[in-house]
């Protein structure tokens, strides 16, 4: 029988998990917000959603709640109308409970040190989950009237490039943070060239997203650093960083985005985060395969060498008996016959 003590503890647990996602939640779309484009709901990185799937892969899909509460209370202050809010959070809980069962389903490790982790991650969650919540907010806010019809899909675009931004770029910083064993006793040159990654990022970028030119493709070979030399602990923070100050720079109309309209200026903005985490996580994940493959190898030719080294005094023996034995086989077989002194020449002068 279940002790009424230990099944509230688990209640109340169960309880404040569900209240500091829905915290997380909200705090977390409040910052997206400040970046709406459309309506001032619509933005081109919405980060709850990589909140959310975090959250239910991490902590179990039992936190769906949580989710569904901070995405009523986001939408409840800037809703068309209290059924479109609840319409709303229905498609904003769906899309990432579905992403996590897909990514369940197809065997996803949130560790990201495999390729088709990562190209799950892609295509399951972020392609393919993220269609219900864009397809349900931009229609509900068509039919009831808040949206014109003309303008669904310029919306429903940019609310799925904003939803799969947040898987993209959010949810692997968090996959990142919780599954990795972090030693701090790092050599010092390995801890110097970390410093340098951050400063080189920061000063490129602030650059690239200042400057009327267009300097973006400079932040890809700093990507291509981290994910080369630090694998997913460098390639996801280094493109949430990247991916954060091209979408401020974006909203501000600053820098390559200065003279541009809505329509380019988005489709610039996605193409390049689209890109920017492409490039990271992928050959962040290609890194790390190729680095297992090579430890792998190395712990089979240790144990080899070990194997080898531990047999070694019994090969001796073995050499050593078999010797022995062979060479008294042959000793009895064929015995040696006594060597025969020469016939002497003065005798055989006189046999003749």
């Amino acid at each position: 029988m279940t002790d009424p003590s230990q099944q509230a503890r688990r209640y109340l647990a169960a309880g404040v998990q569900i209240l500091v996602v829905a915290a997380a939640y909200y705090v977390a779309a409040r910052i997206g917000l400040r970046l709406a484009v459309v309506r001032d709901q619509v933005t081109p990185l919405w980060p709850p959603t990589g909140i959310a799937l975090a959250c239910l892969l991490l902590r179990g899909i039992g936190c769906w709640p949580g989710i569904a509460i901070g995405a009523f209370l986001v939408n409840i202050a800037m809703g068309p109308s209290f059924l479109g809010v609840l319409a709303i959070t229905a498609g904003d809980t769906l899309a990432p409970v579905c992403a996590c069962l897909l990514l369940a389903r197809a065997g996803f490790r949130p560790a990201l040190k495999r390729l088709r982790d990562v190209l799950a991650l892609i295509f399951l969650a972020a392609f393919a989950g993220m269609l219900i919540s864009s397809t349900v907010g931009a229609g509900t806010l068509v039919l009831s009237g808040a949206l014109p019809a003309r303008d669904f899909w310029s919306t429903w675009s940019v609310w799925w490039t904003g939803d799969a931004m947040g898987v993209l770029v959010v949810a692997p910083v968090l996959f990142v943070a919780v599954t990795r064993s972090w030693h701090w006793r790092i050599p010092l040159a390995r801890w110097l060239e970390a410093v340098a990654l951050l400063l080189g990022v920061l000063v490129v970028v602030l650059v690239a997203t200042r400057s009327s030119a267009s300097l973006l493709f400079l932040i890809f070979p700093l990507l291509i650093w981290a994910a080369v030399r630090f694998e997913q602990a460098g390639a996801a923070p280094a493109n949430l960083v990247v991916s954060v100050a091209v979408v401020l720079a974006a909203a501000a109309g600053q820098g390559p985005f200065a003279d541009l309209e809505l329509l380019p200026t988005m489709i610039t903005l996605q193409l390049f985060n689209g890109s920017a985490a492409l490039t990271a996580l992928l050959l962040a994940a290609i890194t790390t395969e190729r680095n297992e493959a090579q430890r792998s190898v190395q712990r089979a030719a240790a144990q080899m060498a070990d194997a080898v080294q531990m047999l070694e005094p019994y090969r001796l023996l073995h050499d050593g008996l078999f010797q022995q034995v062979f060479s008294e086989r042959d000793g009895y077989r064929a015995p040696r016959k006594p060597a025969t002194a020469p016939p002497d020449a003065s005798r055989q002068g006189e046999a003749r």
